[in-house]
């Protein structure tokens, strides 16, 4: 009896899929575990998030940050491959300044700077998967006497 385990490689999409989670996961504990510091339940209740009133817009907004990383969990396994490559280069590059801007002005540099840390390697890791999408290999249509096939 072996003991060896097989390794199966995972695909692209498995891997986009779990990056894309990860990073859900993590992008949504964050602000959960923020409700725990001192202050910021008063400041919700005062109306305010940071510096920005609370209103539908700011939600909305918000919505949309949190939205756009949950649909590429199922757009990068959904979309044919040459648009959820595009699609999942394009987040994943514009994700990068949106969590390091939840950094800006923060006192509680080891919280964030942890959080935003793996977040940035979570993107660095969906960003290299799928920069690094396999080709497939092209098919000849000319036959080995140069006629078509």
């Amino acid at each position: 009896m072996s003991t060896t385990l097989h390794d199966q490689p995972v695909s692209v999409r498995a891997k986009l899929a779990a990056g894309w989670t990860s990073f859900m996961f993590l992008y949504i504990y964050v602000d959960y575990f923020a409700l725990y510091k001192p202050g910021y339940v008063d400041q919700l209740r005062g109306g305010s998030v940071w510096e920005f009133d609370i209103s539908q817009g700011l939600l909305t907004v918000f919505l949309a940050l949190v939205s756009i990383p949950a649909l590429m969990v199922v757009l990068s396994v959904a979309l044919p491959a040459r648009p959820a490559r595009v699609v999942n280069l394009v987040v994943a590059a514009l994700y990068v300044p949106v969590s390091a801007f939840n950094a800006i002005g923060e006192a509680w540099t080891l919280f964030y700077g942890l959080s935003i840390g793996l977040e940035l390697v979570l993107l660095a890791y969906v960003l290299r998967a799928t920069w690094t999408w396999p080709r497939a290999a092209a098919v000849s249509l000319v036959g080995r006497d140069g006629a078509l096939a």
